[in-house]
């Protein structure tokens, strides 16, 4: 820790680009459009305005509609055959396999231009609601489960601009978090079937969904995009499956959080992309060309604890993550029907503290384990180890073919593939998606055909290591709609 670099003094230094580079930095206009915005956007045939009209979709409050209001939808449907871990049950019956559709994402926005320098922005929708959700409220899912299935509140951020388009100051619950790319994903926008969950480090154990309360600076200096935040976390005691008290394997401490400061900065080689909302594109389709670098931090001082020594001792820790990475997306031709190829690499370092380890399962079709308690490391349903202190890197390559070649419709093939080196794993873990997207009106009506694979890991009772003893695989079919 007193190597450490004081998280204040870190964010301090941050907080002084602006005033640094307001001199040098060419003048651009502030964006009008989001990241998704940019990405969905088709040219429209030509038709007479009526008297009450929406201008990019959006409700004009003044003349020249540079001040606003517009909403949007999102619904992402999963159909889904998975593999279930061993000993995976539902209801307290054995589950070998499950099959469900369910909602995997819900979403409408809210947003506006207000005055020249005021905006607000608001999100609310529901994940991961199956067969096995609580049925009209949120409820409080399993421990291997990420989401309710509930409708809640995602976003509510209101945000002043200082000086336009390079330094906004803003407050509330929001995204605008470090880390890297797709700690804030456009879920709209996403290239595959899911989003890189792996950099939504804290997904809900002391976030809200990855919203966090946040006061933060954003803005653009030349070709820089950067954002910096010092946020509040939510109380761990009212996270899904919490660890009570310390153990040898580090755990998130109940005591009153810390602060927790973060930032991320992207140099944008080429397209500049939107910072109007905190949500990066997970693919442009060949609408922009688009080359960045980005890295980011988040760090939380006494953020975890753990017992230590004889007599046990407890310690507290700072969490500390950092990540670098690069993403490329742009059209490999000049026409205006060109096919296109996005590329994504993240390397991630994670430190929660001492064997800190946690699992990951989207939308679990299980609800539980007849396994001994001495063997649920692996998790059950479609979980596994996706989170942990160690070294990951995440990677996603997709490939647009031209506009128009099946009528009006195209396809966009992908893979992507995270690699972990956690310290309390023997083994690594690897897993894989690879599938294929009908786009039959580019991200506002697309069909997604994804095939998943991912380790279970046991503690080997001769030694007790913790290793891989098989795998488990998943065919999951997605139709997504999005009115935007």
């Amino acid at each position: 820790m007193k190597q450490f670099l004081a998280p204040a003094a870190l964010l301090s230094a941050a907080l002084t680009l602006p005033s640094l580079a307001l001199a040098q930095a060419p003048t651009t206009p502030p964006p009008t459009q989001t990241q998704a915005d940019q990405a969905t956007s088709y040219p429209q045939p030509a038709v007479a305005a009526p008297t009450f009209f929406l201008k990019d979709g959006k409700l004009p409050l003044n003349a020249d509609a540079s001040r606003y209001v517009k909403f949007t939808l999102l619904n992402q449907v999963w159909m889904r055959y998975n593999e279930s871990n061993p000993g995976s049950t539902v209801g307290g019956y054995n589950a070998p396999t499950t099959y469900d559709i369910g909602i995997r994402r819900f979403r409408i926005q809210f947003y506006g231009q207000l005055t020249d320098r005021v905006f607000v922005y608001s999100q609310i929708g529901l994940n991961n609601l199956s067969y096995n959700a609580d049925r009209k409220s949120g409820g409080t899912p399993g421990a291997s489960q990420s989401g309710t299935g509930g409708f809640f509140l995602h976003d509510a951020v209101a945000e002043y601009a200082i000086v336009k388009n390079k330094l906004s100051f803003g407050a509330g619950l929001g995204a605008w978090n470090g880390l890297a790319r797709y700690a804030f994903s456009s879920a709209g926008t996403i290239m595959g079937l899911d989003l890189p969950t792996l950099e939504e480090a804290t997904n809900d154990v002391n976030d809200q969904f990855g919203r966090k309360l946040s006061m933060y600076l954003k803005g653009k200096l030349g070709k820089l995009d950067y954002r910096v935040a010092i946020s509040d976390p939510l109380l761990y005691q009212k996270a899904a499956g919490f660890v009570a008290t310390p153990g040898p394997n580090a755990s998130f401490a109940l005591t009153p959080p810390k602060p927790q400061y973060q930032g991320y900065f992207s140099y944008q080689l080429k397209d500049q992309e939107s910072n109007l909302t905190p949500y990066s594109a997970g693919t442009y389709l060949g609408k922009k060309a688009v080359f960045n670098i980005g890295a980011g931090f988040v760090v939380q001082p006494e953020a975890v604890w753990y017992t230590q020594g004889s007599p046990t001792n407890v310690q507290t820790k700072a969490m500390q993550q950092y990540a670098v990475d690069v993403f490329y997306d742009a059209p490999l031709a000049t026409g205006p029907d060109a096919a296109s190829v996005s590329l994504y690499a993240a390397a991630l370092h994670y430190d929660f503290g001492p064997g800190y380890l946690r699992g990951g399962a989207a939308m679990n079709p299980a609800t539980g384990t007849s396994n001994p308690g001495t063997n649920t490391i692996g998790g059950f349903g479609n979980a596994f180890p996706e989170y942990g202190t160690g070294n990951s890197v995440y990677t996603q390559l997709g490939y647009k073919f031209k506009d128009n070649l099946v009528g009006s419709s195209t396809f966009m093939p992908y893979v992507a593939y995270q690699h972990s080196r956690y310290a309390r794993l023997s083994d690594d873990v690897n897993f894989y998606d690879a599938g294929v997207n009908w786009l039959v009106t580019g991200h506002t009506s697309k069909f997604t055909l994804s095939y998943q694979n991912r380790p279970y890991f046991i503690t080997r009772a001769s030694d007790g290591l913790n290793v891989v003893d098989s795998r488990r695989g998943a065919v999951i079919l997605q139709y997504q709609v999005y009115f935007n």
